[in-house]
């Protein structure tokens, strides 16, 4: 069956289907223009786990999803196909996470690496174990790029879409990254882990394509990563949290102007890196590290499209820290900011 049939074929506002696809739609990886690739990974994390089955929980609650999107006619039409979670990486990811949660309470505990050789030999092994993971998330997504697929990551923590972002700067010589988070993760390998979930945008910085970061939501940070902020010349601007709600308390600015004022300091191309706790907690109860405060979903949705309306092209996204299998409420609201995020992505590029 043609992409055509099955979108002749199918009904939008039928029952949700339960045939194993991101909301019961009709497409397979062949026929979708967007790819949406999970990434089965939680090694790292430090306070609570389980994001590693994070994308599982989203594809298990996206039924619940209605598909019409007032912003996008028909945006369903475009084709969007999640890939079934990786059970081989995810097994690595437990084996891992079993080593690392020993090592990281050896250091909560005041320890010391270089005097103990068996965490040091921990250390090492589980740095190993992210760097291939790495390397996977590079070269498969640099295969869907070549097949001229959109490409959606959905981890797993906030490490995962490291080899992405390198396999995007091998496409594009220059783009900016709009940053939704709680933290700013641009500590220089947290805890020793060189590819931490707190460390991804510390990383990300070495990708000199990368032009700047702007980041959105930032409440909870770190003396060393202000200061990185501070001397980045203009790479990395923060939007406080405490600054969004001051300036709206006050009401002599609203945050419409501030978001306008932030997308005008993006490139044209620009990648959207969203980590679920950006959101306030009542959204995402049981994602790693909650913070209080934070964007209440329409407000994270509006900003987004503030970017696509002022021209700019969105040429890849991830999705992150999203509870896994057994919390549906993050699910579900996990599942419509990755919807979300798939249309505007797809309407940016003209699909």
């Amino acid at each position: 069956m043609t992409k055509q049939e099955k979108i002749d074929n199918f009904n939008p506002s039928g029952v949700g289907l339960n045939n194993s696809n991101f909301i019961g739609l009709p497409f397979d990886e062949n026929d979708a223009s967007i790819v949406l690739m999970p990434v089965p990974w939680d090694v790292t994390v430090s306070f609570s786990d389980g994001t590693a089955t994070g994308a599982q929980n989203i594809l298990d609650c996206s039924g619940q999803l209605d598909l019409y999107d007032p912003e996008i006619k028909d945006a369903w039409k475009m084709g969007i196909y999640m890939r079934p979670l990786d059970q081989d990486w995810l097994a690595v990811s437990k084996s891992n996470r079993t080593l690392a949660k020993p090592y990281i309470e050896f250091l909560e505990n005041g320890g010391n690496v270089n005097e103990n050789q068996d965490m040091k030999a921990v250390l090492d092994s589980v740095n190993s174990a992210c760097d291939e993971l790495r390397l996977w998330v590079y070269e498969s997504t640099k295969s869907l790029m070549a097949q001229g697929k959109l490409v959606g990551l959905v981890g797993g923590d906030h490490s995962t879409p490291l080899g992405y972002i390198q396999a995007l700067a091998e496409q594009h010589s220059s783009f900016g990254i709009l940053h939704f988070d709680a933290h700013q993760d641009l500590r220089n390998a947290y805890e020793g882990f060189e590819f931490s979930h707190a460390s991804i945008f510390y990383n990300v910085l070495k990708v000199k394509e990368v032009k700047r970061i702007v980041q959105v939501g930032i409440r909870d940070n770190c003396q060393e990563e202000a200061d990185l902020v501070e001397k980045s010349n203009g790479r990395v601007i923060t939007f406080y949290d405490s600054y969004l709600k001051k300036e709206v308390y006050k009401k002599e600015v609203s945050l419409h102007s501030i978001f306008l004022n932030a997308i005008e300091m993006l490139p044209k191309k620009v990648y959207i890196s969203f980590d679920i706790d950006s959101l306030v907690p009542s959204l995402c109860p049981n994602t790693g590290t909650p913070v209080p405060g934070g964007l209440e979903f329409q407000e994270a949705m509006f900003l987004i499209k503030l970017v696509v309306d002022s021209g700019r092209t969105i040429i890849g996204f991830d999705l992150n820290e999203v509870a896994g299998v057994g919390h549906d409420w993050d699910g579900n609201v996990g599942a419509r900011v990755l919807y979300k995020l798939s249309n505007y992505m797809g309407k940016s590029n003209k699909l």
